[in-house]
């Protein structure tokens, strides 16, 4: 019988006031789904869907497939809930109105 390779990998994940980063051994040749279902995050926090959820390492968004190498940290993303260029838009008229009000 052979014996399976261990490597040593991370799972995150935030939200606004609570975070998690969890270390695992995992098997070698590991994806970064696999990885996060073996973490057991799901039942740390409500509402995660793994399966439809982006996955990152190390802040690069790659496929769940992804084989994990040694020391690698999964992210797993939340969906954005504001669209970041009406976010901004709306930053710009605020500083805009300061400046009238100021000047």
């Amino acid at each position: 019988m052979t014996e399976q390779t261990m490597i040593n990998v991370e799972v995150a994940y935030a939200l606004d006031n609570k975070q998690a980063l969890l270390e695992l051994q995992v098997i070698e040749g590991t994806t970064a789904l696999q990885a996060a279902q073996q973490s057991g995050i799901t039942g740390k926090f409500e509402g995660i869907d793994l399966e439809n959820s982006k996955l990152g390492i190390f802040s690069k968004v790659v496929a769940p497939s992804q084989v994990l190498r040694d020391g690698d940290r999964v992210e797993i993303y939340r969906p954005l809930i504001a669209d970041p260029k009406e976010v901004r838009k709306a930053r710009a008229a605020r500083a805009k109105e300061r400046r009238s009000k100021e000047g």
